[in-house]
């Protein structure tokens, strides 16, 4: 049964409100910047899925044009766009293939390794409460540093997920913008498509 309305000015103006609403709802969402929400469509025995955590102050969000111009879901990154791959944060999703992070991880380092067998790794220590994560540190010997960290949202997600960037070694910001990369990796959470709540279990590896 459909409601009809039986006095149109009021109809009006009741609808006016509630675009007022909606419109001040998105102008502060946009003012304060802070989510970041990527999603996918379901492929198969996948479900859809969402990919959500926050935006770093003063940073932009793109995934449907620089983003997708070099095959990945997500790039944040600060100022203009450069095209260039120091201090972007890029989120990459896939379907899980691997038997755990450990084997991501050993994958990651082995085709690492493989372009620069005089590179150096470690433990990029993180805490996502929600999503079980894990890091990796790269010193390159191009002066380049490379931080990775995978995530598994967990088997019945049928993905992984991981946020990489690149910094200078020299880079006289590199502190300030690793703690603000493993923030962004530490609030990332997991939705299955449709889902009301973020995935709260933890995969143990």
């Amino acid at each position: 049964m459909k409601f009809r309305c039986l006095a149109p000015m009021t109809c009006i103006l009741r609808r006016l409100a509630v675009l007022l609403l909606l419109t001040a709802a998105v102008a502060a969402h946009a003012q304060a910047g802070k989510d970041v929400l990527v999603v996918g469509q379901a492929d198969r025995e996948i479900p859809g899925w969402a990919i959500h955590t926050e935006l770093p102050d003063g940073w932009t969000q793109d995934c449907c044009m620089y983003a997708k111009a070099i095959g990945v879901n997500m790039v944040l990154y600060r100022g203009e766009w450069t095209g260039e791959p120091d201090r972007v944060m890029v989120l990459n999703v896939w379907t899980s293939k691997l038997s755990s992070l450990e084997a991501e991880l050993q994958d990651d380092r082995h085709h690492y390794l493989g372009r620069d067998p005089s590179g150096k790794y470690s433990v990029f220590a993180l805490d996502n409460k929600a999503v079980a994560c894990r890091g990796v540190f790269y010193e390159g010997t191009d002066h380049k540093d490379d931080v990775v960290v995978f995530c598994d949202p967990g088997l019945a997600s049928g993905i992984r997920f991981s946020w990489s960037m690149t910094l200078a070694h020299d880079d006289a910001q590199k502190q300030d913008l690793l703690a603000l990369f493993r923030r962004v990796a530490e609030q990332s959470r997991y939705m299955a498509q449709g889902a009301a709540k973020p995935n709260a279990g933890k995969m143990q590896h």
